[in-house]
């Protein structure tokens, strides 16, 4: 075997082993599960938890709603005529699902130039800082998954303004969220393979 195929064979092997996590963890429901398939992402969790006091809970129940932990999660394309593809929903993608300009803000303000949406410890550390502020600005406790969702979702000022109260469908999503951090939670308290 020549040197060039040999460097291309080991090269494909190499690629094929990963260096991240491409697909979501299996039985989402499970915090446990959750923790015993990535630690990596349960690390992360606890430095964004120490760091901006947002509950890891509250973290995976934001990141499940957002991308169901996929890191290269997008919105669906918009379509003319039902099969003309016109560009995406919005700019949201990754992890935490945030905008351009919000992302573009969170690395300006923390001086986290490098973040990446793709990456679960910039997500989650994105997550605490966006909750930190709404914490700040409006009030909302940081283990409240439901109203720190609604902020999320339709910003400081707009959950400020009530504007989720017109929208029925994220009320109840966000109950949801609310629902699924307090699952995560008592999970994680039971839970053999992470520490709380």
């Amino acid at each position: 075997m020549s040197r060039t195929l040999g460097a291309m064979l080991l090269a494909l092997m190499l690629a094929s082993c990963g260096g991240g996590y491409k697909s979501a963890p299996s039985n989402l429901d499970n915090a446990c599960s959750i923790a015993q398939q990535r630690p990596k992402f349960m690390k992360a969790f606890k430095a964004t938890q120490r760091k901006w006091g947002v509950p890891v809970s509250v973290q995976m129940a934001t990141i499940y709603q957002e991308s169901k932990f996929r890191s290269d999660a997008r919105t669906p394309f918009r379509y003319v005529l039902g099969v003309i593809p016109m560009g995406r929903q919005s700019s949201a993608y990754g992890f935490s699902q945030a905008l351009d300009g919000t992302w573009d803000q969170y690395r300006k303000e923390t001086g986290n130039r490098r973040a990446k949406r793709n990456k679960v410890r910039d997500a989650s550390d994105f997550i605490g800082w966006y909750m930190n502020q709404s914490h700040e600005r409006n009030g909302i406790a940081l283990n409240d998954a439901r109203n720190q969702y609604l902020a999320y979702h339709e910003g400081q000022s707009g959950y400020a303004r009530g504007t989720y109260k017109r929208k029925s469908w994220l009320v109840r999503v966000a109950a949801d969220v609310g629902a699924r951090a307090k699952t995560y939670d008592t999970q994680l308290r039971n839970c053999r393979s992470y520490r709380y």
